[in-house]
Parts: structure tokens; C-alpha cells; sequence
């Protein structure tokens, strides 16, 4: 049979374009759909508007700091709208750059919904496409609680980058790395922020000592955190959004009419025509196997409607190694195991491997923790109270490091590294053996005994 494409993308996120242009580059006629802005969440709505507002709000820290340094004390106030405009224009600007690399990629763009008629054919709007192969790469959505009263008042993370004003007071619903980060970044621009959580402690899944130092450094720096919220509520009034909380902190707070709802994405698989394909859905994600392929055996899923590991390089990979595999002659697996990933609250964190629970649930007793705590040099000369961790886990009977995670400046880019000496299977020795970066905080990963 004929068909109008080799592969078709519907979404054209980081993994849809990733994999759209790795398949035209070795040959495939491609087409990719995307009714909304090209970039998906990560560059329109995630990674790259939030980072540029986290470098925003570490500015206030830096300035009071310089004093320590004989800098005379900044008067300097923040202008958000002059802020929002430039986070948007760059993120208008990336926008642009992926629709020049499709374009030189011969990718055919279309800028209408994709949906299946029948597991070949893709509508889009009134036009109809065919095609051999065909790759979903749709995303997730924001999730939002309908059990709360009065949650269409809240804002979802997407919206926190088209705000006009800033918020004086603002709430943060939830307790994942999405509202940690958001918090941060509030409460370093000025904002007066409290973080409502359902459980005794943010970042649920992380490394329990990662959990507990952030959370002390986001109260410590001034962020109100309320634990163990069974019972939320919320009203609109006079003042602003009026929030209830009943349980074990039973009170009324009243933001500036701006309430955040980060608790969680979801696949963004609705509407998609699924019903009209043999595709299975588990937990509200495509199921799929180690290769990315659905039960249909010519169609395939990638990045966080999988509902996998959802971070953008991962979408990227998993779509790359489709391609590699299917139209580049080199049959590949995504690997998901020590994988890095950062959250950007302040102070910022950074892990890769296993957390202390995961392996002494795997190994036992048969593990051996190293932890350091110190204050950086940075903020010798300011007498600032801020702390740096440092965690290594290993394997005591092979010395082999299963994890390794840290807590402060830099984190991002200093585990980075540490991910590949524990992708190439890194014993502690080796770190012992490797020769420290002197006066650095990284240098302390290889000094721990």
C-alpha cells in the first residue's frame, strides 16, 4: 500500500521534532502536526521560561552578598513586566528556531490537530493524511484537583509566565518539584509565598536527605510551608482568593487573586482518536514496550504521555533511538537507568541513581552512605548561612556507587559530570582516586570517606 508519509509525528515537542528531523536526515518523507506553539512545554511552558525566571530571582541574594565583597549596598527593584516580556520574546525566538530546522530538515509542518481516523490515517481539521509508521509525541497537561471547591480560581504552571502584574501574595498547591521550583522563584522576586502540601514532606520519590535539606533552605529563605492539607477549599472575595485549610493547620489564607495549582501533569492523550486504533491506555498514559512501540505494531509513543521518565532529554533520546532504529539502520533501546535530573529550587538540587530507600530496599544493609555538609567559599566573606550536601551511595560488597545526589550551588552542572562516571559503572575507589579541583565544592565528591 501507498502511503502519502514513511512516518508521521503527531505533537511537535522537544521528542516529535527530535525524532521528525533524526528521520528525515537519514531519507524518511516526514510530516509532524502541532496546533499550538512549536517547542511543546519545555520550551514554551516548562524548562526554558522557568529557568530564565529562576536566574531572575537570584538576583536579590547576589546583590546583598556583593556587600561582603566591599560592594556598597544595590537599591534595585524589580520590573515584572519588563521580566515577563523578555522571558517570552527568547521563548518567541526558540519558537522560531524549530520551525527553521524542520523546515531544513523537510519535515512537512501542519498546524492543525492530529487525530486518528483508523491506525494509518491522521485528520487534520478538513485534510487527511496516510502514513507507514507514525510516532506520538503529545505531551502532558497540567493536572488540576476537581475534588477542591473553587479550583478554576487557581492558575495552572502554565499560565505563571503570562501573568501582567506580580503577585504581592501567592500559594503554591502542591508539594512536586513543578511548585518547589515556583515557590523559589516567587519568594526570590519578592513575593510573600506559602506552599500547601498533602503530605509531611515536598518532593516525594527524591533521596530523603534532598527532601529534607531543600525544605529547610525554602523556610529558612522564607517560604511558609504547610504540611499534611487534607482539606482545601477555595473562595473568591473582595480581597482576593480566600483558601481554607482544615486538618492539622487549620486556617484562612487570602492571596492577591493568584493561587498556583502545581500538583502534577498528566498525559495530554484526549481527543486524540485512540478509540479508532488498537492502542491501550494504562493509568491514563500509551502503553509501550522497551522500544516505544504501542500495541499497534506500526505505531509509536515517546516522551511524557508514556508516562515514563518525563523529562525533556529523555523525550528526545527515546524519539532519537526510534528513528536510529527504524530509518537510520542502527537498532538501539533507550536506556533508563542512571539518569540525571535537576530541580531548580534555591538552593538547587541535583541526582542521578538510585536514593539511600531505593537501595537499601534492592541491597539491604549491604550499603554504605557518604554524606558531607559544608558552607561554600562564596559565602565565607558575606557570613551567610548557607549549606552545600553532598551524598554518595554505594554498594559496600562491589564499592560499585549507586547514586549520588546533591544539594546547592551549581548542583545542576557538577552531577552532570558525576552521571557519567556512574553511567560507566564508577566504583568508589575510582572516586577516591580521582584528583579534586581545589578550592571547588565539586571537589568534595572525591574527598568523602
Amino acid at each position: 500500500m501507498s502511503y502519502d508519509f514513511d512516518l508521521f509525528v503527531i505533537g511537535a515537542g522537544s521528542g516529535g521534532i527530535a525524532t521528525a528531523r533524526r528521520a528525515a536526515q537519514y531519507g524518511a518523507k516526514v510530516g509532524i502536526a502541532e496546533f499550538n506553539d512549536l517547542g511543546g512545554t519545555c520550551v514554551n511552558r516548562g524548562c526554558i521560561p522557568k529557568k530564565l525566571m529562576v536566574y531572575a530571582s537570584l538576583f536579590p541574594a547576589q546583590f546583598e552578598a556583593a556587600q561582603g565583597y566591599g560592594w556598597s549596598l544595590a537599591q534595585s527593584t524589580l520590573d515584572w513586566e519588563k521580566m515577563i516580556t523578555a522571558v517570552n520574546n527568547e521563548v518567541t525566538r526558540l519558537t522560531g528556531v524549530y520551525q527553521r530546522m524542520l523546515d531544513n530538515s523537510q519535515v512537512e509542518i501542519f498546524r492543525d490537530y492530529g487525530q486518528f481516523v483508523d491506525s494509518h490515517t491522521i485528520a487534520l481539521g478538513d485534510h487527511k493524511v496516510t502514513a507507514e509508521k507514525i510516532l506520538i509525541a503529545v505531551g502532558g497537561k497540567p493536572f488540576t484537583p476537581t475534588k477542591i471547591p473553587g479550583i478554576e480560581y487557581a492558575l495552572t504552571s502554565d499560565q505563571i509566565f503570562h501573568l501582567k502584574q506580580q503577585p504581592k501574595r501567592f500559594v503554591v498547591l502542591g508539594g512536586g518539584y513543578i511548585g518547589c521550583e515556583f515557590a523559589c522563584i516567587l519568594n526570590g522576586l519578592g513575593s510573600e509565598v506559602t506552599q500547601i502540601i498533602r503530605a509531611d514532606q515536598i518532593l516525594r520519590g527524591f533521596d530523603c536527605d534532598l527532601r529534607a535539606e531543600i525544605q529547610a533552605a525554602m523556610q529558612k529563605h522564607g517560604i511558609r510551608i504547610l504540611n499534611n492539607a487534607q482539606d482545601i477549599a477555595i473562595a473568591k472575595t473582595k480581597t482576593g482568593l480566600q483558601i481554607t485549610l482544615k486538618g492539622e493547620n487549620e486556617e484562612m489564607i487570602v492571596t492577591d487573586a493568584i493561587s498556583l495549582a502545581a500538583t502534577g501533569r498528566i498525559p495530554n492523550i484526549q481527543n486524540l482518536g485512540l478509540e479508532n486504533t488498537q492502542i491501550e491506555v494504562s493509568n491514563g498514559a500509551i502503553t509501550v514496550n522497551e522500544y516505544s512501540q504501542t500495541t499497534e505494531a506500526h505505531i509509536y509513543a515517546v516522551g511524557d504521555c508514556t508516562n515514563r521518565i518525563n523529562l525533556t532529554p529523555v523525550a528526545i533520546n527515546e524519539g532519537r533511538a526510534f528513528a536510529d532504529t527504524h530509518f537510520g539502520g542502527k537498532p538501539r533501546q533507550m536506556s533508563y537507568e542512571n539518569i540525571p535530573t535537576a530541580i531548580f529550587t534555591i538552593p538547587e538540587a541535583a541526582t542521578v541513581g538510585l536514593t539511600e530507600a531505593e537501595a537499601r530496599e534492592q541491597y539491604g544493609d549491604d550499603v554504605e552512605i557518604y554524606r558531607s555538609r559544608f558552607r561554600p567559599m562564596y559565602y565565607t566573606l558575606p557570613n551567610k548561612d548557607e549549606k552545600t550536601l553532598m551524598k554518595l551511595v554505594v554498594h559496600r560488597q562491589t564499592d560499585k556507587v549507586l547514586g549520588a545526589h546533591m544539594v546547592g550551588d551549581y548542583a545542576a552542572e557538577i552531577i552532570q559530570g558525576v552521571a557519567i562516571a556512574l553511567k560507566m559503572g564508577a566504583l568508589k575507589a575510582d572516586f577516591d582516586a580521582t584528583v579534586g579541583i581545589h578550592p571547588s565544592s565539586a571537589e568534595e565528591f572525591v574527598t568523602m570517606r
